[in-house]
This record gives C-alpha cells, sequence and structure tokens, in this order.
C-alpha cells in the first residue's frame, strides 16, 4: 500500500433530490455572478431536464446563454463552437452526461482566450486560468464530474484525453430525480462503466493509494446493489440515488488512480464504431478482468469479500468468484453481450487492437501488461 501520495478533488459537493433548484441562489452567495452559459445536448433541453435550474438561475436575476449542440464523444468543433458562446460568460455550467461535462470543462478554460485547444493534449499541458465551473450529472457513470480529465473525438477514429488538475469543478451538484426515466439499457451502460472505474482504480499500478481504495470500494458496493434495482424500477429515487452516489464515488477513485486496459480497449470502439463509452466497456470488461487475474488475484479477492458471502478459501477461488459475479450482474442487466451483437466485423479486430495500442496513458496504469498480441486476442474473445 502507498505510503507517500497525492490526492485531489472537488472541494464543494452538493447531494441530495432537488438540490439544482437551488443553484441559483447558491451561485449567487459563491460567485456573486450575473451570466451563465449552459453546455448541454438537446435532447434534455426538449425533455425539460433543464427547467427547474433554468427557473432558480432566472429567479436569482442571473441571465442564461444556452449550448445545446453537445454530441456524443464529442469533436473538437462541438467544443469550440462552444468557446465561442462563452466569452461573455462568467461562469460554465456543465448539465447533462460526460460528454457535456467534458465539453464544459474545455470551454471553461478556452473561454478564457489564453491557450488553444491543440495545445493542451495530455497530462498537465494547460497553462491557462478558467472560469468558474459547475457539473451536473444526469446520469450516473461517467464520474466526469469529479475528475479532472476530458476526452475529445480528434479524428476520424481517434480520441485524445487532457488531464489537469485545472479542470477540477468548483461546484457539483448531485440531483437524483434528474435521473428519473432514464431507459433500462442507458442505466446499465452507464452503471456498468461506473463499476468499471472502481474496479480499474482499485488495481491502478501506479497511483493507487488509501483514499481511492476506499472511494472504489464504497463505489462498488453502492453500485453492486443498486443498479440491478434501478435496472427493473427506474422511478425509484433511492435506488437511483445510490447509483449517482456510486459513480461519483468511483470518478474520485479513478481520478486519482487512473483507468486502464478495459477503457484502453474500449476506446477505439467509440471512434470507430460509435458504441456508446459505457457500453464498449461493459463488452471489454469480462475479457480484460479473465486476462488481469494472473496479476490481479489479491485485489480480486479481496472485492469478492467486500460484495460476497460464503467464499471459498483460497485467494484464487475468491478471485474467480469476482469474476463470476460480474459476469452474472452484467447479464441481469442485459449486458453480455458480443462486439458482434452491435455490428463490429471481425476483420476489424486488427484495426481496434492497433488504436488501442495508442492509449499508453491508460495502458501504463494495467495490472499485467498489454501486447498487440494480447489486444487482438482480448477483441477476439469479446467478438
Amino acid at each position: 500500500m502507498a505510503t507517500h501520495f497525492s490526492f485531489q478533488t472537488v472541494s464543494d459537493i452538493r447531494c441530495g433530490a432537488h438540490c439544482t433548484e437551488q443553484i441559483g441562489h447558491i451561485l449567487k452567495q459563491k460567485f456573486a455572478l450575473t451570466q451563465v452559459l449552459i453546455v448541454t445536448d438537446s435532447i434534455l433541453l426538449k425533455l425539460g431536464k433543464l427547467d427547474k435550474v433554468i427557473e432558480s438561475l432566472k429567479s436569482s436575476d442571473i441571465g442564461i446563454k444556452i449550448f445545446d449542440g453537445v454530441k456524443a464523444d464529442p469533436p473538437e468543433s462541438i467544443i469550440l463552437q462552444a468557446a465561442e458562446q462563452a466569452l461573455h460568460a462568467e461562469a460554465i455550467i456543465g448539465f447533462g452526461g460526460g460528454s457535456s461535462m467534458d465539453t464544459a470543462k474545455l470551454v471553461a478554460v478556452l473561454a478564457m482566450q489564453q491557450q488553444v485547444l491543440a495545445d493542451m493534449y495530455g497530462i498537465d499541458n494547460i497553462r491557462s486560468s478558467r472560469k468558474p465551473l459547475v457539473q451536473i450529472p444526469t446520469t450516473a457513470g461517467t464520474g466526469s464530474e469529479v475528475t479532472p480529465i476530458s476526452v475529445v473525438t480528434t479524428g476520424e477514429c481517434t480520441k485524445s484525453g487532457v488531464v489537469s488538475p485545472v479542470l477540477y469543478a468548483d461546484l457539483v451538484m448531485l440531483d437524483a430525480t434528474l435521473l428519473l426515466g432514464m431507459p433500462a439499457s442507458i442505466t446499465a451502460e452507464t452503471g456498468i462503466d461506473a463499476m468499471v472505474h472502481a474496479i480499474e482504480a482499485y488495481t491502478s499500478v501506479i497511483k493507487k493509494n488509501p483514499l481511492s481504495d476506499n472511494l472504489a470500494r464504497q463505489a462498488l458496493l453502492l453500485l453492486s446493489k443498486a443498479l440491478p434495482l434501478a435496472y427493473q424500477d427506474g422511478n425509484n429515487i433511492i435506488h437511483r440515488h445510490d447509483t449517482m452516489l456510486g459513480a461519483m464515488l468511483a470518478g474520485q477513485a479513478f481520478a486519482n488512480a487512473p483507468v486502464a486496459a478495459v477503457h484502453a480497449l474500449a476506446y477505439p470502439l467509440g471512434g470507430i464504431y460509435h458504441l456508446a463509452h459505457g457500453l464498449s466497456n461493459a463488452l471489454m470488461l469480462p475479457h480484460v478482468l479473465r486476462f488481469n487475474l494472473v496479476s490481479a488475484v489479491n485485489e480480486y479477492a479481496e472485492l469478492a469479500m467486500l460484495l460476497l458471502t460464503d467464499l471459498p478459501i483460497d485467494r484464487q477461488s475468491q478471485a474467480e468468484c469476482f469474476l463470476g459475479f460480474m459476469q452474472a450482474l452484467a447479464q441481469q442487466v442485459g449486458l453480455n453481450k458480443k462486439l458482434r451483437d452491435f455490428g463490429v466485423k471481425q476483420e476489424d479486430l486488427t484495426l481496434l487492437a492497433t488504436e488501442a495500442m495508442k492509449q499508453t496513458r491508460l495502458l501504463q496504469n494495467n495490472p499485467r501488461p498489454i501486447l498487440f498480441d494480447d489486444a487482438l486476442n482480448l477483441y477476439q474473445s469479446a467478438w
């Protein structure tokens, strides 16, 4: 266990049903501002998910501009369009899933006009200040609200990350009412995504530490119980709250102990086939867990003891039980599927492996080294 480590997270987190209805009052107190830009997508706007937030801001005499052009896996062009709308805003509000929140992070920086986006890619390359940033998630998966990471689609099928503590938000608001009515399929994909964050943070080889471990464990406890229930009954506010809180805790964990091979292999599936990020993670998870078993047997055994009872005595069997548990949970929420079920072509697996090997920022965190042939075999197993 690490004895020398650093840990960072968002300094102000507000959690509770309907808490976003107080956002106007909170922002007036916290920033004394008069104008904000909300970064979101058109679907959430049409569904009325923003109505209470807008009402609260207006009641506090805060002017509102809305950019609702965010797309899944946002390309650079969308981020730059949103940034153009932010020049006169005094604060940026990210409202939505990971794509909206990732976009909002970079918009808050770009609006200062101190640095261009092309110079920010990589780790600790942001030299600019930023405008105040508020994050309001409407899914329980990415944990983006509490991470210093923004992922951008930078080419036809490639993604690049911007990683910097500058991207930590000033305020996060978790309001489980925003999750009510979310389709079961999205509940499943985002929930498994959050569990992947927790698992990979717990087995991360470079920055794993006692705080990230405790957050990952608590996240898995919450999500393992609440996700199947939220999948079955999407209007239960308690289950929704637990998945949302679990996703945030997992986000705090992997913000400090970064994710690894599941994400590295998932990114090309999003870039080339435009599969949702959570779905891509769910499809690759069981195969990467099996591959990593030889190097992560102790960590998997510890997670088995956290989540299961009546376990065998030896660590190897306990670790196997954890793999079985995750496989059963994926089946419960309809995600025990193959890449070919979603149109992935076998002849593209070599291309996917080639692209995955470019994710060195992620692969270096994996408990077991992955070579090209390993990546190709993992895609073959998932196909």
